[in-house]
């Protein structure tokens, strides 16, 4: 693919940001040489390479799912400057 002037200032346009025509000649050999390193990554043969997120293993480190009481509401509560129906209380706001 090829980007010429006027696709540099359609690109430049929808993406709301002023430039030159100067400026357009000059960044149309720019993005053509981004687009042809894209095109050389295209041809890498990574058929057996398996894909990752990060170039370390890493693995999450899960909690076991157990079932635990939970029943604490009261206490949690103890500590709220005020609670109200088993729920923390607060000021209503209105603008």
């Amino acid at each position: 693919m090829s980007v010429d002037e006027a696709t540099v200032k359609r690109i430049a346009k929808l993406a709301r940001i002023a430039i030159t025509d100067a400026d357009a000649h000059a960044l149309a050999p720019e993005l053509n040489n981004i687009l042809g390193w894209i095109e050389q990554l295209g041809e890498v043969d990574t058929s057996g390479v398996e894909p990752m997120t990060a170039v370390i293993p890493n693995t999450l480190r899960l909690r076991d799912d157990v079932v635990t009481d939970g029943g604490v509401r009261d206490a949690v509560l103890a500590n709220a400057p005020q609670a109200e129906h088993g729920f923390f209380t607060v000021p209503k706001v209105i603008e």
